[in-house]
């Protein structure tokens, strides 16, 4: 019997050892930098510039419990009134990056403009961490803006393909469009692939947005 109750106590210790091993494996979890925005601001391309679009992810990434830190818009802007262009990928700190289950997304800025990274439908989650609806959902909205080439480096400003840098989100032709990726990897020509640089949407304005599939969202990193 008192063999019995030392096994007894002994497998209770074990098992206690095991839970508060298990319990900081969980807390150890890495936090979210990385995410696609639940939805856009609901105006098109507009987004107030891409500060308007950093200011977006921040209030997003509170609202999620993630607002500590920098949080930028995944946007490049061309050049424009004696402005310089500016990088997208230069926007973003130096990673690495992880989503809102703690999933690796790319260790740097290398690998995230790479084949090599870990962003596809799977893993492009929103900031609650929540698949974003992909090509065969309906609706499908896996057009990101983004504005870059797929080196993440802003295109001449000539054509338009930032819709005049965020500031434009009507239906005017005139205005533009916007060079969207593919959260999901997924398209039928070559190129459309991308999840940075598959194409041009149709226009600025949220309509136009999403006659091509998409929905105004955009990336948004945590700039360590």
């Amino acid at each position: 019997m008192k063999m019995k109750k030392v096994q007894l106590a002994l497998g209770a210790v074990i098992l206690a050892l095991f839970a508060m091993r298990l319990g900081t494996a969980q807390d150890q979890k890495p936090a979210v930098s990385f995410f696609v925005t639940s939805q856009g601001p609901g105006s098109g391309a507009s987004l107030g510039g891409v500060a308007g679009a950093d200011a977006y992810c921040q209030k997003l990434a509170t609202a999620a419990g993630a607002g500590t830190g920098n949080w930028r818009a995944y946007l490049s802007v061309s050049a424009a009134d004696g402005k310089p262009a500016v990088n997208a990928r230069d926007r973003i700190g130096k990673g690495p990056w992880y989503n809102a289950k703690g999933v690796k997304i790319a260790d740097n800025v290398a690998n995230l403009h790479s084949d090599s990274n870990n962003l596809n439908k799977e893993t492009a989650l929103d900031e609650k961490g929540n698949r974003v609806n992909a090509r065969g959902d309906k609706p499908n909205k896996h057009d990101i803006l983004t504005g870059s080439q797929p080196d993440g480096t802003a295109y001449p400003a000539s054509p338009n393909l930032t819709c005049q840098n965020w500031t434009v989100g009507n239906a005017d032709k005139l205005a533009g469009a916007a060079q969207v990726g593919h959260h999901d990897r997924e398209g039928n020509s070559p190129g459309v692939s991308s999840w940075n640089s598959a194409h041009a949407s149709r226009g600025c304005g949220q309509e136009d947005l999403k006659a091509s599939g998409g929905d105004g969202l955009f990336y948004c990193f945590l700039a360590q």
